[in-house]
């Protein structure tokens, strides 16, 4: 059995300014941001890197992001602020941190090339930064708090590749909500004909069944929306504007898609999703929003507001655009990987799907090894050394 490339792990840390009015996260001194990254990369030099970041998650330790660095491809697997804690987590100050990690790529670690790969959730971060770069627009977040990404001057990247991504936290989020539940004090007060986990609901689904339900989804959101609206204006008629409140969100993993797999249809096995049993993850801590402030639901889980939507930010930017779906995900399917591609306005957009892979890629190091090839080929078409 060969020996597999000899793989370097450089721990970053990255520094930054941050114009925040007052801190959400826990520690360190005010006004500025200290990030982790991890440097994953060969023996061989190279001019080009990916940078990827999740709003939460920690990419270095995917096993994708080796085999990158096996295949000869350096990564810098970067974490935001709010890395494993997104109750408080606002999505205009995360772009921010990627904005952090592309300027250290560049500035301090001497790449002439920075392609940002947006795996999962970091796929409607990586649009939204790019966006933002190119052609920045905001200097607010949704909550009406100072903070502009025009004048943060983001640096863009060279190239955009989105895997296994979804559109959207908000859009993933609504599509998950448990769309039975009629009061957010009282989650055990459901709606039988909508409760995917009663007596009275089974699959397979009618269309008609999925209209009612996807409204009804849509319908929570922004009742939930006005109420966090409506609690941060007593805030500032109250004169403490920059207070906060905390609150939870019940059942939020009731998507149809997964006991249904007619639903949005792949090679994913029925009745599971990438965090396990739905219907446990439905009312357990880990499910998606499940603790949440007001800010941040308006820019992170807002369907209305938020704005880090990959296909409307894909549809401004300029850079090439790779997407690579894999077949068997159970965490983001099929219909966001296209909505993704289509959103993409120039003609420099691919789009491949590698058959059987999951997620995570986890336990399938040639399907892994798949779409560390489809990326080389793509840099590699575009010029890009390695």
């Amino acid at each position: 059995m060969s020996a597999r490339p000899a793989v370097t792990r450089t721990p970053v840390t990255i520094v930054s300014r941050d114009p925040s009015a007052f801190k959400d996260t826990y520690g360190g001194a005010v006004g500025l941001v200290a990030t982790g990254a991890t440097l994953i990369r060969p023996e061989t030099p190279s001019d080009t890197v990916l940078v990827t970041m999740h709003p939460i998650g920690g990419t270095g330790g995917l096993p994708v992001m080796r085999l990158f660095a096996e295949a000869g491809v350096h990564v810098l697997a970067a974490d935001s602020r709010y890395r494993g804690v997104d109750n408080a987590l606002i999505m205009e100050k995360v772009a921010l941190d990627l904005g952090a990690a592309v300027r250290h790529a560049r500035e301090k670690l001497g790449y002439a090339n920075v392609i940002l790969l947006g795996w999962s959730g970091g796929g409607a971060l990586s649009a939204f930064y790019q966006a933002e770069a190119e052609q920045p627009s905001i200097t607010h977040t949704p909550a009406g708090d100072p903070l502009s990404l025009a004048e943060a001057r983001l640096i863009p990247a060279d190239g955009v590749i989105l895997m296994a991504a979804h559109v959207s936290r908000h859009a993933t989020l609504t599509e998950w909500l448990d769309a039975s539940i009629l009061d957010e004090q009282d989650p055990d007060r459901r709606d039988p004909a909508l409760d995917l986990y009663g007596e009275a609901v089974r699959p397979p689904y009618d269309a008609a069944f999925l209209d009612r339900y996807r409204a009804a989804q849509e319908a929570r959101n922004r009742r939930i929306t006005a109420w966090v609206k409506d609690r941060l204006e007593t805030l500032r008629r109250r004169g403490r504007p920059n207070d906060e409140f905390g609150f939870v969100v019940h059942g939020t993993m009731a998507d149809p898609r997964w006991l249904d797999p007619a639903v949005d249809p792949n090679d994913r096995a029925p009745g599971v999703c990438y965090l396990g049993d739905p219907q446990v993850v439905n009312m357990s801590p880990i499910g998606l929003a499940r603790f949440s402030t007001l800010r941040s639901w308006l820019s992170q889980w807002s369907l209305d507001d938020a704005r880090a939507d990959g296909p409307r930010c894909l549809s401004r930017v300029k850079a090439p655009v790779l997407v690579i779906n894999n077949s068997a995900d159970d965490a983001c399917t099929p219909s966001h990987a296209r909505r993704l591609y289509e959103a993409v306005a120039h003609g420099d957009r691919r789009f491949h799907e590698i058959a059987g892979a999951t997620h995570y890629y986890q336990d399938q190091p040639e399907l892994g090894a798949q779409a560390v090839g489809l990326v080389k080929a793509w840099l590699k078409d575009h010029g890009f050394r390695i």
